[in-house]
């Protein structure tokens, strides 16, 4: 329960915090109306597991008490956290381009080349479109770089290649930043650039409009198909709000994803409830603009609809997924993707980090051939990278309950605010007490 004064944005520091530890949020009410902030998650571990670990529980209360500004260190007792903000010491490489076979390859190949160290990373595509952000350091003096000369002229190249894979019309852009004091959230930035970039612009809504009647808009939702996405945009006229509704799979990261749409877009979250049951989540905002107005026109509500699906849609990637470890070394991407390119299999998502001299990467690739990646492929794959590999059988977009929990429909346990915020509302009290039955 987090309890705290209003401002833009502090519902998506709290949720970042939360995914950033790998918590699951099954369920979350949210009221930040007027100057207060007044939210509930319901959380577990990866796994579907309560949280008991005392100090992981005490490290997460401060964690969301803590400005996120702070330049005090926190570090989490028996536990390695994965930040995703953007790490201080390292000069970041932006890069949107069109999503082709092999591309992810020549440019870690031309980082290489350039004496460029690839400290971390990670890479999504969405609709034939790609977007990514690498951390590289000076391969000799292990630093930043920071020499506008160098940078331009790795621009230069790395333009070069971008380009030739693009058709006419299409945008490619790369651009590097010298590392500052407050940088964006790493993933958040990527929704950003993918965003800049009008990914959405192709995504289409399931299922057909919602009407507004009492009942039926739950009712229809529970009629469509688990596999589409859905979203649906209202409006509240006695309170003043737009109410967009979402239906999708369920998978981590998912609230994360559509608090950052919403966000980035300029609207304030004022109510929520999200819930999910099996592998379906259901999640009702009422937002409006900064300016206090609400979606009020066909486009602007079209927009929304689109770039939440984006939002949606873009970490749902297919693939198989394969964990990579090895020993830190300069080329070692390129080397990873260039096996990879070998083998007839393209990276559609990709995660790599380094810690000491050891180098970890979750990759989600896919095979052209549909032929699928054999136990001798995997030895040779590793023997050529040097380290280990751990192959996924489940696509991360299969069902998965994530309560663990033996259920028998797989329909949400479906919400309405608009019936249970209002009426409920005054149980909050001045500690924050239950708001539910």
């Amino acid at each position: 329960m987090v309890d705290s004064a209003n401002k833009h944005g502090i519902l998506l520091e709290v949720v970042q915090i939360l995914t950033d530890l790998d918590l699951y949020i099954s369920k979350s009410y949210i009221c930040s109306d007027g100057g207060w902030f007044m939210d509930v998650f319901h959380v577990t571990d990866q796994f579907g597991n309560k949280i008991t670990d005392e100090a992981l529980i005490q490290y997460i209360q401060k964690a969301v008490c803590t400005k996120r500004n702070s330049e005090e260190e926190q570090v989490c007792p028996g536990r390695e956290v994965r930040p995703r903000h953007v790490v201080m010491e390292h000069t970041a490489l932006e890069m949107t381009m069109t999503d082709q076979p092999g591309l992810l390859s020549e440019v870690s190949a031309v980082l290489a080349e350039l004496g460029c160290h690839v400290s971390a990373g990670v890479a999504w595509t969405h609709k034939h479109r790609g977007a990514c952000i690498i951390y590289v350091d000076d391969q000799e003096m292990g630093r930043p770089i920071t020499d506008q000369k160098r940078l331009s002229h790795i621009q230069e190249q790395l333009q070069s290649v971008v380009e030739a894979h693009h058709k006419n019309g299409e945008k490619q852009t790369v651009r590097w930043t010298i590392p500052a004091a407050t940088q964006t959230h790493t993933e958040r930035r990527l929704h950003q650039l993918m965003l800049a970039d009008e990914d959405y612009t192709t995504c289409c809504n399931c299922g057909g409009s919602v009407c507004d009647g009492k009942g039926m808009k739950y009712e229809r939702l529970r009629e469509m198909s688990c596999e589409c996405n859905h979203v649906s945009i209202d409006t509240c006229k006695e309170k003043g709000y737009s109410v967009v509704n979402i239906r999708c799979r369920d998978r981590p990261k998912l609230l994360f994803d559509t608090v950052c749409a919403l966000t980035d877009m300029q609207y304030m979250v004022f109510h929520a409830a999200i819930s999910s049951n099996s592998s379906i989540a259901v999640q009702e905002y009422y937002v409006r603009r900064k300016d206090g107005c609400t979606l009020n026109t066909e486009k602007e509500r079209r927009k929304v609809s689109q770039c939440l699906i984006a939002a949606v849609e873009r970490r749902g990637t297919q693939g198989l997924k394969l964990d990579i470890t090895a020993k830190d070394r300069t080329g070692l991407l390129s080397d990873v993707t260039r096996v990879f390119r070998e083998n007839g299999l393209s990276v559609t998502r990709a995660e790599i980090g380094t810690r000491g001299e050891k180098a970890t990467g979750t990759f989600y690739v896919t095979d052209a051939s549909g032929l699928k990646i054999s136990k001798e492929m995997v030895e040779a794959m590793e023997k050529e990278i040097g380290g280990t590999i751990v192959l996924h059988d489940k696509s991360p977009n299969k069902n998965r309950n994530y309560n663990n929990t033996n259920v028998k429909d797989d329909k949400p346990s479906l919400l309405s605010l608009g019936s249970f915020l209002w009426s409920r509302l005054e149980r909050i009290s001045g500690n924050f007490g239950p708001i539910w039955s």
